[in-house]
């Protein structure tokens, strides 16, 4: 087909043939920026408008960092317009020498790539790096005034879709005020209907008083345009600047070390200098903040890279000076992963990945950061030896995590590539249904009770583990020994639904999980070496609600004709009591399901008609989830004292509740 048959067809018409010089465009000025907004401020959508925001904001924190500011106002109005003042030295007014007949102002505000942080002359650090900020920000806006305060006079200059609508004018003398004031509205024909909001915004100004703590920030909001509870005043300064954030943000959860890892640091030969913040929440999903020169890089960057190389080299030098042998394996992911973590670095002439700048790619600060906290966190750790034992262990044990879901998966690989089923246990009495609904998995103590439990139970729906004995506490096991572990192999491998960050309980091979042990004290113990197992290595799992405790009984209770069954002692009275007032009562004590004949045990723990079941839950409020984990903790782990402390504060209470039984 040729080029004309092709286009004749319907497909979209050729370009015109005629290519000479007249078809080169030259765009002068600002029109770059409103054809190819995307390069500068990464798009036109909510994201790139709030971008024209931080883009002001960041040229008045600048003047804070170089100390020539500390108040910046920013305020939200009616029509979209955002206005940014602070009291800094104010842009430069006088002619400028390159282009006669305009100030440095008109320069600054309409010519891509001019300013005044190309060198360290005016700042030694700033966010600023290639003069495009403002004149971006101008060139975007249907309507931009700049009024700068300098030597006590005040001057103002109009602009529009980046074009000066006059010159600069002089307004006369302020002898009370300095600085600049920025106050444009996004340009509709750009950003279509988008809009500020007021809690992107508020969060922006918060969040850059706590980069610099010598700066006071005031945010101010038309109060019609809140429609959450965004403040429509607030004033903002902190002075222990990001230690103050991570409290805030930490918000009283419980930690692996009860004092965070805060400091900061100059870098050599006035280079810069470098502050960060770090707490390890025990129940936390983690959250990482990183700036340069005050701008956000979400990204992270070099300055992230030389953090985490502090942070790991320093917990595994203090693994080996208190010889734990394993912290030689512990990642920078070990380190961080939880973690809530804010870096902020000052430094000269960073460089970005973009103009956007979300990652930093200045190759020095990788060094600079690691050399400066590295020696910090060493004293933090070794300063006290128990928080760093504390921390350590909570790393060490994010290691055995990592090294638990590596096992797996590789097990899940070899599997698929096989095309092979994972073989179930050999000692597993499955049931015959096909589907998990309806079904159930009792785990019972000894093969003694799985031989009644196997000839009592419902084929289609119920199955039988027997494990042997007293299971592994897994509070105070190793990960290497719980994965070396035959019972609990069996018991992952019976479920199929993971363990830890890998459980899902939409994988469970089984509607229900139903632990049935005997009903005396050894029993209650190895039930509660199960739960212990459940809460830790498949939470999902008892969150959704598929685990339960049998009730078995633990007398049978016979006069005449009539038999009844007591679950304790407790129940064994009520029913003479009552059931059997005045009889005379011969009492039957079951020593283990495995006496019980598999009638018996039908009746009485098995039959979904005639049992009961105890269902075992977490919490939903996390305080409460929190108390739960620190009662296994103290209970199940390795420190005997603690148990000691449970008997002694409870010993009275279980003694009056025996004593009104």
């Amino acid at each position: 087909m040729s080029d004309k048959d092709l286009f004749a067809s319907g497909a979209k018409s050729p370009p015109s043939s005629d290519y000479d010089a007249s078809s080169i465009e030259v765009l002068e000025g600002l029109e770059p920026v409103r054809r190819r907004p995307g390069m500068y401020i990464g798009g036109t959508d909510e994201r790139a408008l709030h971008h024209l925001a931080a883009e002001v904001i960041d040229n008045s924190m600048d003047e804070a960092v170089a100390g020539h500011a500390n108040r910046i106002e920013v305020t939200l109005e009616a029509g979209n317009r955002l206005t940014v003042t602070d009291n800094g030295r104010g842009i430069p007014i006088d002619p400028h020498p390159k282009f006669p007949g305009k100030s440095a102002l008109e320069v600054i505000l309409s010519t891509l790539h001019s300013g005044g942080k190309f060198s360290a002359k005016a700042y030694a650090t700033s966010g600023g790096l290639h003069g495009v900020g403002v004149s971006v920000v101008n060139a975007l806006s249907s309507d931009t005034v700049v009024e700068v305060a300098r030597d006590r006079q005040l001057y103002r200059q109009h602009f529009s879709r980046g074009v000066a609508l006059g010159p600069l004018e002089h307004l006369g003398g302020t002898p009370n005020r300095r600085g600049t004031m920025t106050s444009f509205t996004p340009d509709t024909e750009i950003f279509k209907e988008l809009h500020f909001k007021p809690a992107r915004l508020y969060k922006l100004a918060r969040s850059k008083a706590y980069l610099f703590a010598g700066v006071e920030i005031r945010w101010k909001c038309d109060p019609d345009l809140i429609t959450d509870d965004t403040p429509a005043e607030a004033v903002f300064q902190f002075p222990g600047g990001l230690a103050d954030h991570l409290k805030e943000q930490v918000n009283g959860r419980e930690c692996a070390t009860a004092d965070f890892f805060t400091g900061s640091q100059d870098f050599p030969d006035n280079h810069g200098k470098v502050e960060w913040a770090v707490a390890w929440p025990l129940f936390s999903d983690g959250s990482y903040s990183w700036y340069c020169n005050t701008i956000p890089t979400p990204d992270g960057g070099t300055h992230e890279t030389g953090l985490r190389a502090a942070l790991t080299k320093g917990i595994r030098a203090f693994g080996d000076l208190v010889g734990q042998k394993k912290a030689k394996d512990i990642t920078a992911d070990d380190m961080m992963t939880g973690s809530e973590l804010m870096l902020s670095v000052f430094i000269r002439d960073p460089q970005f990945q973009s103009q956007t700048k979300d990652r930093l790619t200045s190759p020095e600060a990788a060094g600079l950061v690691e050399r400066a906290v590295r020696d910090h966190f060493d004293h933090f750790l070794t300063d006290n030896m128990e928080r760093g034992k504390a921390l350590l262990g909570l790393i060490l044990e994010r290691m055995e995590d990592r090294l638990r879901r590596k096992q797996e998966r590789e097990v899940k690989r070899k599997t698929a590539t096989s095309s092979r089923k994972l073989r179930l246990p050999g000692k597993l009495t499955d049931c015959s249904n096909d589907g998990n609904d309806g079904t159930e998995l009792f785990i019972v103590e000894g093969d003694s009770a799985g031989g009644s439990a196997k000839q009592a139970r419902d084929r289609k729906t119920q199955a039988i583990l027997p494990i042997r004995g007293k299971i592994l506490n897994v509070a105070s096991a190793t990960s290497a020994k719980i994965l070396a572990n035959q019972e609990i192999a069996d018991l992952v491998q019976a479920l199929g639904c993971g363990t830890r960050g890998d459980c899902d309980a939409a994988n469970l091979r089984y509607e229900r999980i139903v632990i049935m042990t005997d009903a005396d004290v050894d029993g209650a113990h190895i039930a509660t070496l199960l739960m212990t197992f459940f809460f830790q290595e498949m939470p999902d799992v008892v969150r959704k609600g598929h685990l339960f405790l049998a009730q078995p009984p633990l007398y049978r209770l016979t006069a005449g004709t009539k038999s009844l069954y007591a679950r304790d002692d407790a129940h064994r009275a009520e029913l003479e009591a009552t059931e059997f007032k005045g009889k005379k009562v011969d009492v039957g004590r079951f020593k283990g399901l495995g006496e019980m004949n598999p009638a018996q045990l039908r009746e009485t723990t098995m039959d979904p008609r005639t049992r009961n079941l105890l269902r075992i839950m977490l919490p939903q409020e996390y305080e409460e989830r929190a108390g739960v984990r620190d009662l296994v903790d103290r209970l199940m782990g390795n420190n005997p004292a603690h148990r000691f402390a449970f008997i002694q504060e409870n010993a009275g209470r279980m003694d009056e509740e025996a004593i009104d039984a």
